[in-house]
């Protein structure tokens, strides 16, 4: 147990007093701490003027129990609150490194004998900066209800509180609690002064407005370093059941925000002299997010590689590295797409070895099975993933995948669909697209399949794959010209594309029947558009 000092320390208008373990104002009454973050307090009102690193406040506090450095984070932010005033400037943030309490405005030497500073301000004290915050750290703020019904703030309500905790499960992600956020309901805000206080990167604000039977909800997120507005959307939907329209609403904004944060994480990482594994890790996302071409890949992969060599049990990193993998080998761009296959499979057992619960590592677990020809199975881990986190719109999109490798075609839009209604604008749609498309082709649903196919190029014409399924697609209709030419843009993506390598990688592996013989029309109709055969 540290030896705490016994005279009191003023700082501001607040006394920390070790003896009585107490922080008091100036009437002298007790101002309200939790027990972690006043343990934090005392173990650097021990040590004013000096920096005291992380690991030691974590390994100090956190003896007890297994947390992440997001736990010291919060307790930062309640100290900061807690001291008033004089919070934001007495309690220092030394970036990477640790933290620093200041008294009367100036660091001061441990061997003090009273709360008052004597000792000059070394030069290498550095203010809080958006270097120092947590990543991806953000608060969502309470919506505004802009109508005249008092009865819709249960609504508004609501949709903050859903909010929060669905943008908690992003991977990374630090989301400031509902007790916290909603101490500022009503409230004028400067968003700038709720990130340092807060110690957030962004804030989400949002309003919700009815007229009629519709209700518009507006939703801006906001960088609180610059004060730049970065995203703003706005969501027109007739007033049915408003619980379902709240879930609808939630799911939209968390798959975008998702997406937006990752962005935004990726610009901060490129600035970034001395990038952490986090920063590898969102600026691979981030190229995730631009298609599925090897180039592409080879760059994600890289940026997960460096990350997992700055820390080898990065989980997010490693399940991006799978999804890597996955890819790789489920769009046919590397002869060896069974190692690629063995290799995701055999990281994704073990992430879940470590976080049995990780959602994002269920889903791709579940996609590598229905490429092996374990359809049943990967459904089954794709709806464990979803019960883990209901917006994984992707996981859809694999439910849809399996049951065309079952033979389930007229199943598949329906699963598309509703990953369309969790993420209408979705970078991946151009998959789920495809996937329909192709098990529109398996029920002899032409039409609608070179409708789908279509669809998946406009959304992304860089997609090799799409671009031969829809030439094969086009060329059992009878149209070789335009075959030919969506024959010519896929090579033009993927030169070493062939037919051999298609047939022994595959999209996935099945066994059915049907599925099998319409794989073998679809490589005559491939070949007739000029897909070589390899």
């Amino acid at each position: 147990m540290l030896k705490s000092p016994q005279h009191p320390i003023v700082i501001g208008d607040r006394v920390v007093d070790l003896a009585r373990e107490t922080l008091r104002d100036g009437r002298g009454d007790v101002v309200p701490l939790r027990p972690r973050a006043w343990a934090v307090l005392r173990l650097l009102a021990t040590r004013p003027g000096q920096l005291v690193g992380k690991d030691e406040i974590m390994d100090q506090v956190w003896s007890d129990c297994e947390v992440t450095e997001d736990s010291l984070v919060q307790a930062i932010g309640d100290i900061r609150r807690a001291l008033g005033d004089a919070g934001r400037s007495a309690l220092k943030t030394m970036p990477r490194r640790g933290y620093m309490l200041v008294v009367n405005g100036e660091p001061v030497d441990s061997s003090i004998s009273s709360g008052v500073a004597t000792s000059p301000r070394p030069d290498n004290i550095e203010e809080p900066s958006a270097s120092s915050f947590p990543h991806l750290s953000i608060v969502v703020l309470p919506f505004a209800n802009l109508g005249a019904d008092p009865q819709q703030e249960y609504f508004v309500d609501g949709v903050t509180d859903s909010l929060t905790t669905d943008l908690s499960r992003i991977a990374g992600a630090f989301v400031i609690g509902r007790s916290t956020a909603f101490t500022f309901k009503g409230k004028p805000v400067n968003l700038r002064e709720i990130g340092r206080e807060l110690n957030v990167r962004y804030a989400l604000q949002g309003s919700v407005q009815r007229g009629g039977n519709r209700f518009r909800v507006n939703v801006q997120l906001t960088d609180t370093e610059t004060g730049a507005q970065l995203w703003a959307e706005r969501f027109d939907k007739p007033a049915a059941d408003l619980l379902d329209m709240q879930d609808e609403i939630v799911s939209r904004l968390a798959n975008t925000l998702n997406a937006e944060l990752i962005k935004a994480e990726a610009r901060r990482a490129e600035r970034s002299l001395q990038p952490d594994a986090m920063d590898l890790y969102f600026q691979g996302r981030a190229f995730l997010s631009k298609g599925i071409t090897p180039a592409v890949m080879a760059r994600a992969r890289d940026f997960f590689v460096r990350a997992l060599a700055l820390d080898p049990h990065h989980v997010e990193a490693a399940v991006a590295a799978a999804h890597v993998d996955f890819a790789i080998a489920s769009s046919s761009m590397a002869d060896d797409a069974p190692a690629h296959i063995r290799a995701a499979e055999k990281t994704l057992n073990d992430v879940l070895l470590r976080a049995p619960n990780h959602p994002r590592a269920h889903m791709l677990l579940g996609a590598v099975q229905i490429r092996t020809n374990r359809a049943a199975k990967g459904i089954a881990e794709c709806w464990q993933a979803l019960a883990l986190d209901r917006n994984l719109a992707d996981a859809h999109g694999f439910i849809g995948l399996g049951k065309h490798a079952l033979g389930r075609g007229e199943e598949v839009e329906g699963h598309i669909q509703e990953a369309l209604r969790l993420s209408p604008r979705d970078m991946r749609a151009f998959l789920w697209f495809m996937i329909v498309g192709m098990a529109k082709l398996v029920v002899n649903a032409d039409l609608e399949a070179l409708e789908w196919l279509r669809r998946s190029i406009e959304a992304n014409p860089n997609f090799a794959l799409a671009q031969f399924h829809l030439a094969g697609a086009l060329a059992m209709m009878g149209h070789l010209n335009e075959a030919r030419s969506c024959a010519e843009a896929g090579l033009a993506l993927d030169p070493s594309f062939t037919i051999r390598r298609y047939d022994v990688n595959g999209a996935f592996l099945s066994d059915n029947p049907g599925w099998l013989a319409r794989r073998e029309r679809l490589y005559e109709a491939m070949r007739l558009a000029g897909v070589p055969e390899g």
